[in-house]
């Protein structure tokens, strides 16, 4: 697993000419924090993207491995036996053709109607109809009450999403950059998280 932020997109041609359209992702170095095993489950703490501010709880549980202050620590179930505690990663983890899973918040939409939000069909848009943009029937007689999980309006977006099965076009060690071929959930800036 490493952590970065989005940069934005772009298209970079391949070997037989046809554009790609690919999101950057720049990943600065992700330092090893702290490795738990408990009952054969071995979780690794990852801090990454460094910051200037940084509250002293975190400070100081930091300062056992670097000087360093990140800005954002994770912790994840890994399987990797080298990984040790004041470890530095970052790009040279992914080759290029290699096939990753991306995770990050979608962008937030605000309060959306259901037309928006899940699809539905307007209603009819003459003969006295007031019903165009609204839900329609929620539910039947009885229970007398709305059943959990109907799809009615509400807030939109700023949701967990992970997207599989992309593929890695390009990366640049100098740069810290990864090319990730399609589109990854999340504005620019934000926190992005890449899994083989």
């Amino acid at each position: 697993m490493v952590i970065g932020t989005k940069v934005g997109m772009t298209r970079v041609f391949d070997e037989d000419g046809k554009a790609v359209a690919v999101t950057v992702v720049k990943v600065e170095p992700n330092m090893v924090v702290s490795v738990k095993e408990q009952a054969d489950v071995k979780r690794v703490q990852i801090a990454a993207i460094k910051t200037k501010n940084l509250n002293r709880p975190e400070t100081g549980h930091l300062k056992k491995v670097t000087e360093d202050k990140y800005r954002i620590i994770k912790e994840f179930k890994s399987e990797d036996t080298e990984l040790k505690a004041g470890k530095s990663f970052g790009v040279g983890e992914f080759g290029k053709g290699d096939v990753v899973s991306v995770t990050g918040l979608s962008k937030g939409k605000g309060f959306a109607g259901v037309i928006k939000r899940h699809n539905f069909s307007r209603g009819p848009e003459s003969h006295g109809s007031d019903h165009h943009r609204k839900p329609g029937s929620i539910g039947s007689m009885f229970p007398q009450h709305v059943l959990k999980g109907q799809k009615m309006p509400g807030r939109m977006g700023d949701s967990k999403i992970t997207v599989k099965n992309l593929k890695i076009v390009d990366t640049d060690e100098k740069a810290d950059v990864i090319l990730i071929s399609g589109a990854v959930p999340g504005n620019r800036k934000s926190v992005i998280y890449i899994s083989k």
